[in-house]
């Protein structure tokens, strides 16, 4: 029988190696995976390369996660949070790379990642310094700058309802890059807030097939990283 829940986050993340990428769902707060992230923190890898977003807030989820020092590189559209992190200090110390990619373009790496391109071209940052050093090409008189494919080794994503088999169902927005970074890893990782038995998702709502799924953890009440800012909560 099919059974891909797993239970706890901790061994959720258990096998998630030094120096591995991973990608994390979440476009701010909403998808934010916050319960896995932590439990990654705990399991104690470094040197990770992580596709997000953005760089997290506060201190917790992947902020804490950038703080503890687990990160060597940064692949995001938004280095920046709405509140202060780590991230900008460590980076002008040298002790985290960035690799700055467009929002659009990041999604489509993703995504292409997940489908089995291996680049695609788009007009966007062309004349940016974010296309030096990267091939350019005319397609019917306009310029179009080479983009690879982003696959990863795991995926960290958050889903509202999920079953056994790894059928994952978003609340509304919060799916985001959710569903393309579960095709586009090797092993995904999905928390949800209710685990549900087989056949009780109607198939015309499933977003996420069980079959980009790995690992499936029930998280009953997810945080809020705005409410944990707001209270002044850290993690560890």
């Amino acid at each position: 029988m099919i059974d891909k829940s797993v239970a706890s986050v901790a061994s959720a993340v258990a096998d998630i190696r030094d120096g591995a990428t991973v990608m994390i769902g979440g476009f701010g707060e909403a998808g934010s995976p916050i319960e896995l992230i932590h439990a990654l923190i705990d399991q104690g890898s470094r040197e990770l390369v992580v596709v997000n977003n953005n760089t997290g807030n506060g201190r917790v989820g992947l902020a804490a996660l950038i703080a503890a020092g687990r990160v060597r590189k940064m692949i995001c559209s938004f280095p920046r949070g709405t509140t202060p992190t780590r991230f900008p200090e460590l980076y002008r110390k040298g002790e985290i790379e960035l690799e700055l990619v467009p929002q659009g373009t990041l999604a489509e790496r993703i995504r292409a990642g997940g489908a089995g391109i291996a680049g695609f071209y788009t007009p966007t940052s062309v004349g940016t310094p974010l296309a030096e050093g990267k091939e350019v090409r005319q397609f019917n008189g306009r310029t179009f700058v080479l983009e690879h494919a982003l696959t990863a080794d795991f995926a960290l994503v958050k889903a509202e309802r999920g079953d056994r088999y790894g059928n994952l169902v978003y609340n509304k927005v919060a799916r985001n890059f959710g569903p393309v970074m579960c095709m586009a890893a090797r092993t995904t990782i999905a928390q949800v807030r209710e685990l549900v038995p087989a056949g009780a998702l109607d198939p015309e709502a499933v977003v996420t097939p069980g079959i980009f799924v790995q690992r499936v953890v029930s998280v009953p009440q997810p945080a809020h990283e705005s409410q944990l800012i707001a209270a002044g909560e850290s993690y560890p």
